[in-house]
């Protein structure tokens, strides 16, 4: 566990079982709803950063990762994965490209690994990548009202998706995808010792204090997987949003990517994320891992499980491509049904009939 955050002494902070980080103050469907219509500031400072200065810092980045970072210009950001040699998911990293510095936020836990996997393939090449959780902390301000409250604090606000400044005495602002039904998301990275001080200027500009848990509930409502919770050792990234994310199909190759290419071009993948409506009658909610079944058989396991402000009990899940939209399914004994929106993509004639050619020429069965 790390070193807890300054802001566990807020009045009615209740700490993440085992974390170091508020999971709400008190009021968790209130702080849900301050994310969705207001601006809620979420410390997330349980999340590992790593920094990799260098002049090769982004070629290097490139060949290792599935995004195009070769080119990745000042002040922009941007999603990527490690994969392993068979295209599994190992790490998700989200990055910040800033005045000659490749800034890098990774789940909590996971950075030392990370570490290790990059010093590995340094080489000769050169750059210095390095782990510094202890010395920086990230923010996240949540909500319609999060510009002005960035505005009134007298922080940049960026512009579009990705977009980072620098802020000043250190560290950035970045823009990120929306969570929820499109609620604004900028996330801060501040001086670990300067954490307390950056939270009081936001929240007197007009944020309101949140937990993760809110943060989490949105989060889950967007269908945005976290690492180790929504994915297992199997999670390929055909299977998840991060394909469109933190995949660029059109770029070189790197460790993993014959695995992508193939499923994105021949077939469907295995599983897909789903939003999962759960009956809600349990007390206690399901844990990450659980098997979705449908009758007696597994078909699937939640990630994470939430009690949303406006749609009840909800999971993420990856299940098998061939359960049907109105499959009866259970999880832990709740009865569970797959969100309507979370049909599976429909695949167009051309797309379809070059897959059934290359079947046939795979079976042996082709026609001469």
């Amino acid at each position: 566990m790390s070193t807890p955050s300054p802001l566990l002494a807020r009045p009615g902070a209740v700490p993440v079982e085992e974390g170091s980080v508020p999971a709400h103050y008190g009021s968790p469907l209130r702080e849900q709803r301050e994310l969705a219509e207001g601006a809620g500031l979420v410390d997330r400072s349980d999340r590992d950063v790593l920094v990799v200065p260098g002049a090769d810092r982004l070629t290097w980045l490139h060949s290792l990762l599935t995004q195009h970072l070769e080119q990745l210009g000042d002040g922009t950001g941007a999603e990527a994965l490690e994969l392993s040699p068979n295209g599994h998911v190992e790490h998700h990293l989200v990055l910040a490209e800033l005045a000659g510095t490749t800034w890098v936020d990774v789940e909590p836990g996971t950075g030392p690994a990370l570490q290790v996997y990059l010093e590995r393939m340094r080489f000769m090449l050169r750059v210095e990548p390095a782990l510094v959780t202890d010395a920086w902390a990230l923010l996240s301000l949540v909500g319609p009202r999060g510009d002005a409250v960035l505005a009134a604090a007298g922080v940049p606000v960026p512009d579009g998706p990705y977009a980072v400044l620098a802020l000043d005495g250190g560290g950035w602002v970045r823009r990120m995808p929306p969570v929820g039904d499109g609620a604004p998301v900028v996330d801060l990275l501040v001086p670990r010792g300067e954490l307390a001080a950056r939270a009081d200027a936001l929240l007197a500009a007009g944020a309101a204090t949140a937990g993760v848990d809110a943060h989490e509930a949105l989060r889950v409502e967007a269908r945005r997987p976290r690492l180790g919770v929504d994915t297992d050792h199997r999670t390929i990234p055909n299977e998840t949003g991060w394909l469109a994310s933190a995949v660029h199909l059109a770029k070189g190759c790197y460790r993993g990517q014959e695995t992508v290419a193939r499923v994105h071009n021949l077939g469907r993948p295995p599983r897909r994320l789903v939003l999962l409506h759960l009956d809600g009658l349990a007390e206690q909610l399901p844990e990450a891992g659980t098997p979705v079944q449908l009758g007696a058989r597994d078909v699937g396991r939640v990630g994470s499980v939430v009690r949303h402000h406006e749609l009840g009990v909800v999971a993420l899940a990856l299940v098998k491509q061939s359960v049907a939209m109105d499959a009866e399914l259970t999880v832990a004994g709740a009865r569970a049904a797959i969100d309507p929106d979370d049909a599976p993509a429909t695949v167009d004639d051309t797309v379809a009939a070059a897959r059934e050619r290359v079947q046939a020429v795979r079976s042996g069965t082709i026609p001469r």
